[in-house]
């Protein structure tokens, strides 16, 4: 069975010494699949309705803008709460070990022997890690609180986010955009078409193969959707019975 990378000590070292990058794939996946499902939740509506296209074209729109926005500043904003949660982690941390260092020590003792340490090996590793205090503050930050050293950029997040649904969200628009008949019908399969390809994309980080990945999405995207037209068409009927 062939690995993912080698493990002769030079690609190692190498490996390791290698900056760690934040994926963007979640938040790509995410704002792909909302965007998608958004649009065509609202075309499927208007269509259910029976609005004209104009109505399709003009509230899909300012779904992509101002849904992909408010997603997109959601995003920026819940992972810039988490690596300023880290910052301030690193602060306190830091201002302990000033305060009190032996204490500090203590932790880190205790935290070692959690994982198995005793003895020597013990006190050596404790003065080991201790005897640098950017060191000794990144094992607090990973053992004590259990948070991640590289964060995502909220920034980048954030565009990854909204450029995803504006991407995905787009494709249920194109055939009333460019008029096409039975509009709707190309634009259920394009759309599921996104849908598959999102998942089929996503399952190259995870455990599933791309097939059954693709279906999941697909399904979840086509429910969503199929809810969307069936209250459209449920509220034309109270409508027209109405009037």
């Amino acid at each position: 069975m062939e690995l993912e990378h080698s493990h002769d000590p030079a690609s190692i070292s190498q490996r390791l010494e290698g900056s760690y990058r934040p994926s963007y794939v979640r938040d790509f996946v995410y704002g792909g699949i909302d965007g998608a499902i958004t649009t065509f939740a609202i075309v499927a509506g208007v269509v259910g309705a029976a609005l004209s296209s104009n109505i399709i074209l003009i509230l899909g729109l300012a779904n992509l803008l101002a849904d992909g926005f408010s997603m997109a500043a959601s995003n920026y904003s819940g992972t810039k709460a988490v690596t300023d949660n880290v910052e301030r982690v690193r602060k306190i941390e830091a201002r302990h070990i000033l305060l009190n260092p032996e204490g500090e020590r203590e932790e880190v003792k205790q935290l070692l022997r959690r994982n198995g340490l005793n003895g020597l090996v013990l006190d050596e590793a404790v003065k080991s890690i201790t005897s640098d205090e950017r060191r000794w503050i990144n094992f607090m930050i990973t053992e004590e609180y259990g948070f991640a050293l590289v964060n995502s950029s909220p920034f980048r997040a954030g565009l990854a986010t909204f450029s995803a649904f504006v991407i995905c969200g787009a494709v249920p628009l194109l055939p009333f955009l460019f008029g096409m008949q039975n509009a709707l019908a190309i634009a259920v399969a394009m759309t599921g078409i996104v849908f598959f390809l999102i998942g089929a994309a996503k399952s190259r980080w995870a455990i599933v193969s791309w097939w059954r990945s693709g279906l999941e999405t697909f399904f979840i995207g086509t429910v969503a959707a199929g809810l969307a037209f069936s209250v459209g068409y449920a509220l034309r009927s109270v409508w027209d019975v109405g009037l």
